[in-house]
């Protein structure tokens, strides 16, 4: 099982990675930039140093995936999909699909244009948008982890 070992180094090294910047760009990076700049100039600060997040999130969400799924097939758990009292199982892989959306697909395609033309109109409303947005983002991750990390513990945070 060196392989599986290898998977879930790989997994948690790209968890910490990716959860542990979002949550450093929400509770630090989001509320220097409101300190620091004004209303119209927050979008465009925030956006300047996140785009370089962007590349190590598209990583480490792509590796966190890959292994996730790899682990599941190789030990052949796909039926804790269809038990609940392994909930964070599906936490996981929504959380997973929601940035994999964000980063991957919206974000490139056409939530950058969205924001920034909103944030020409309303500055103070779209920062405090990207704001709740990132903390919602952080409260899925952190639930998810904290659920996978009791769950694999076999101890049910939920209590199914």
């Amino acid at each position: 099982m060196t392989d599986f070992g290898i998977a879930r180094a790989l997994h948690v090294i790209a968890v910490v990675l990716w959860i542990g910047g979002v949550g450093m760009v929400t509770t630090v990076l989001l509320p220097g930039i409101r300190r620091a700049y004004a209303p119209p100039d927050r979008f465009a600060a925030f956006h300047a140093i996140e785009a370089r997040f962007a590349r190590q999130s598209r990583w480490t969400t792509a590796l966190a995936g890959l292994t996730g799924f790899y682990m599941t097939w190789r030990i052949g758990a796909w039926d804790r999909f269809v038990t609940p009292s392994f909930w964070w199982m599906h936490a996981m892989v929504v959380t997973w699909a929601i940035f994999t959306a964000m980063l991957f697909v919206a974000e490139p395609l056409f939530l950058h244009r969205l924001l920034e033309r909103r944030a020409a109109h309303a500055a103070e409303a779209t920062y405090r948008l990207i704001e709740r947005l990132h903390w919602v983002l952080l409260g899925l991750s952190l639930l998810a982890a904290g659920g996978a990390a009791a769950g694999v513990a076999g101890i049910n945070l939920l209590g199914f």
